[in-house]
């Protein structure tokens, strides 16, 4: 399913995936590959679902939202792991000198309720 957003501009957007590949998926979970070269960027694209990012190789990255405001810069380190949720509609830059290697992993069907353990 293709979907198309409108930029604050009004420019048509189509969105991409949330990752290049999918390595794992069952009812609960769906685990994506992602891989950039440096400069290189995963495109627009739409989280429905929580989702966890386990850092594979380490990278400084760029995240630039749709709904504007200024980058976001993260380093993300080796086996560093950031929980996000989901709605925003944004773009993934790599903007380091190293390649950037992480697994995304989708919670497809959350149970809600406090949070347990958050670190």
């Amino acid at each position: 399913m293709t979907e198309t957003v409108s930029s604050p501009e009004g420019q048509q957007i189509t969105l991409g995936p949330v990752g290049q590949q999918v390595v794992f998926e069952n009812d609960e979970v769906r685990v994506w590959e992602i891989t950039l070269a440096p400069g290189e960027s995963q495109p627009w694209h739409h989280h429905h679902h929580p989702y966890l990012v386990l850092a594979l190789e380490a990278a400084d990255n760029r995240i630039d939202a749709l709904a504007g405001g200024p980058p976001r810069l993260v380093h993300e380190p080796v086996g560093g792991v950031v929980y996000r949720e989901p709605g925003e509609i944004h773009m993934l830059t790599n903007h380091g000198s190293t390649r950037y290697r992480s697994r995304l992993v989708e919670l497809k069907r959350p149970t809600g309720g406090a949070p347990e353990g958050r670190r």
